[in-house]
């Protein structure tokens, strides 16, 4: 007995309906996908963006407003400690305009060993403490207090500092922890000159004066070379001691004097 034409006909359709289904089944699940993976595109580019945006802004505020250092040495005691964090004002002086610059492997990417003053803010001054690229290696930091500006004539005499021939007043901020004075023709420590301090130069010292490498050693501070005025201590380690001394928390937040 052949098959009823009707029940043949209602059969083909529920078969197309059926594969119709699968097909759009099929088509929103390929559409769910796609909108998933482009959801992960989309949430994997925010964060890269974020993330290089992140890194432009740091960089450009480390060039060109505040950027961090740590004390390793103890030239500038008792003003500054070994472990102190501080921060340095790049704008201090002025809109500084970073040249003679390198590429390199970390961040920055990019190092620069002078800068040029586009907007000028004022100079520097005696008594401030400037980071700044060390003459005789270029690659390190170092921090001194600027005690003679250009123009100025400077000297020691058995430790007593003289500018333009007077007593320089720095026993609130210097410490000198050994009595013994040596000569000057056998080390420039105690003393020295009398020096004109060049044009654009500046002479500076360590505040603990016995035990610091600074212009009595190695000359003057060229202007292009300073990186900025320290202004406070935003956190200090010792990491000696008790461990509940580890921390110095007198010193967070302190203004640089």
């Amino acid at each position: 007995m052949s098959p009823d034409p009707n029940q043949r006909n209602l059969d083909n359709k529920m078969s197309g309906s059926s594969q119709t289904g699968e097909q759009v089944s099929l088509s929103g699940a390929k559409l769910a996908d796609n909108s998933d993976r482009i959801e992960r595109k989309s949430l994997v580019r925010e964060y890269a963006e974020a993330i290089i945006v992140a890194m432009i802004l740091a960089f450009a505020i480390r060039v060109f407003v505040v950027q961090a250092f740590k004390i390793p040495s103890g030239s500038m005691i008792p003003t500054l400690l070994i472990g102190d964090h501080i921060l340095v004002s790049k704008m201090s002086y002025g809109l500084q305009w970073p040249t003679d610059c390198k590429l390199q492997w970390n961040f920055p990417p990019v190092n620069c060993y002078t800068s040029e003053t586009v907007v000028t803010f004022g100079k520097p001054q005696r008594g401030d403490i400037i980071v700044f690229r060390f003459p005789e290696d270029e690659e390190k930091d170092f921090i001194k207090r600027i005690v003679g500006l250009p123009g100025d004539t400077v000297q020691l005499r058995n430790k007593m500092v003289l500018v333009n021939g007077q007593p320089l007043d720095d026993k609130a901020f210097t410490q000198r922890i050994d009595p013994g004075v040596i000569d000057g023709t056998v080390n420039p420590r105690d003393n020295f000159g009398p020096v004109t301090i060049p044009e654009g130069s500046y002479f500076v010292m360590g505040d603990n004066r016995d035990q610091s490498l600074d212009s009595r050693f190695w000359g003057y501070v060229r202007e292009e070379k300073i990186r900025g005025k320290a202004f406070r201590i935003y956190w200090s380690w010792n990491g000696q001691g008790n461990w509940t001394e580890w921390v110095r928390w007198e010193r967070f937040a302190k203004a640089i004097q």
